[in-house]
């Protein structure tokens, strides 16, 4: 996150820092194309703990937790041009954080 977007969210009244919880289902051809261990390997350079599995219906599943800023990259990265196959949809809510997660897997 550039400086400039973390101090337009400041401006907003929202604390960047704060820790969520994401759970968010992609919907798309996002199922046998790398998607999975795409989403791990961003999830983890921005220092989040979750998981990215497969859902029987052809979705995914992405339940990230960490810092607000860090959360939000992720969304936007998923939904970006680069993200494997072609997602047609991110549906996402949140949470507090649990705390209960470490690492980031692809279950």
């Amino acid at each position: 996150m550039s400086q400039q977007g973390a101090a337009r969210d400041e401006e907003d009244g929202l604390d960047t820092r704060q820790r969520l919880r994401a759970i968010a289902i992609v919907h798309g051809t996002v199922q046998g194309v790398g998607f999975r261990y795409w989403t791990w390997k961003h999830a983890e350079k921005l220092g989040l703990v979750g998981c990215a599995r497969n859902l029987d219906d052809g979705t995914v599943e992405v339940i990230a937790e960490g810092t607000r800023w860090a959360v939000r990259d992720l969304l936007k990265e998923i939904q970006g041009p680069d993200a494997p196959g072609a997602v047609m949809r991110v549906d996402a809510h949140f949470e507090d954080p649990q705390g209960d997660l470490s690492g980031f897997t692809t279950a």
